[in-house]
């Protein structure tokens, strides 16, 4: 009898976990497009969670190849051209900063971009760590 309700209490457990687990997160995430001459639709502007890289890959080649630098003023998103420049404004003080898009990332769920160092210390995100921003192309 006791090994019984040891695995009931078990499947309870594992069982709340994973709905928990299932339980979507709040996203701050927003995309605006517009429609290409081609028909395609391209990137406009995009609002979400950024935080920013340095020490660890200082040093090492990006994406595209040149060598990260954590006080540059560069980023890393997902589906950009590698080479594209984007202003990022901090939507919780105002500060912005533009970059170039030189490498891919981030990889942690429910971030849309990490700046270098030196573009988080621009925009004033070096404390928190992360800050909704809006991004932006730049002409």
């Amino acid at each position: 009898m006791r090994i019984r309700r040891q695995n009931v209490v078990i499947f309870l457990l594992v069982g709340t976990l994973f709905f928990a687990g299932c339980v979507a997160s709040p996203r701050y995430i927003s995309r605006k497009a517009v429609k290409g001459s081609e028909g395609e639709f391209t990137f406009k502007e995009q609002v979400g969670l950024a935080s920013y890289y340095a020490d660890e890959f200082h040093g090492h080649p990006t994406a595209s190849g040149e060598i990260f630098d954590m006080n540059g003023l560069t980023a890393a998103h997902r589906t950009l051209p590698l080479g594209t420049r984007i202003r990022v404004t901090n939507l919780e003080n105002g500060k912005e900063v533009i970059v170039t898009v030189n490498d891919r990332g981030p990889y942690v769920k429910g971030r849309i971009l990490d700046l270098s160092k030196g573009a988080a210390e621009k925009i004033d995100m070096l404390t928190s760590g992360t800050a909704i921003v809006r991004i932006e192309l730049v002409k």
